[in-house]
C-alpha cells in the first residue's frame, strides 16, 4: 500500500489516481486529519507493508527504520510530490515492495539518500544508478 500524509494535496493525490497509482492518505482514507509523527508511527506499524510519503522532513531519521514498513521523505516543491513519487516507484532501485520495505529514504531532485534496518551507515544513490541490489 501507498499511504500519503495529509501534507500532500489532494491535486497532488488525483494526479497520482489519474497515472493508476493506487494510493491511501491520511486524513481521507485512513486515521484522521491533524494525526502526530508518533500517531503516525503507531499507524504504520498496525499496517502491512506500507510505504508513506510525506514532505516532513522529520521523519528521516535511522531510527525509524523497522522491517515491516518504509518511509519516503520527499525534498521537494509541493507541486512535484506527485511526479516524484511516480518516479521513484518506477526507478529500478525501488521499484518493489521488497527493494523499499526497512527503509527511510529522502528523496531530492539530484537523489536519493537512506537508512536501511540494521545498517549503522547512510546510503546514497543518484537518479541515473540503476543498481537493483542496496
Amino acid at each position: 500500500m501507498n499511504l500519503l500524509d495529509e501534507n500532500i494535496s489532494e491535486s497532488q493525490r488525483r494526479l497520482l489516481q489519474g497515472w493508476r497509482i493506487r494510493v491511501r492518505q491520511i486524513g481521507v482514507d485512513l486515521g484522521r486529519s491533524g494525526m502526530n509523527d508518533e500517531e503516525i508511527i503507531s499507524l504504520l506499524h498496525r499496517l502491512p507493508r506500507v510505504t508513506f510519503f510525506t514532505r516532513d522532513l522529520g521523519f528521516y531519521r535511522r531510527e525509524l527504520c523497522h522491517a515491516n514498513y518504509s518511509i519516503v521523505c520527499l525534498a521537494v516543491g509541493p507541486y512535484e510530490a506527485a511526479s516524484f513519487i511516480r518516479r521513484f516507484l518506477h526507478h529500478p532501485a525501488w521499484n518493489t515492495r521488497a527493494k523499499r520495505l526497512g527503509k527511510v529514504l529522502l528523496v531530492t531532485h539530484t537523489g536519493f539518500r537512506f537508512w536501511q534496518l540494521n545498517t549503522a551507515q547512510e546510503g546514497a544513490r543518484t537518479w541515473q544508478d540503476k543498481m537493483n541490489s542496496l
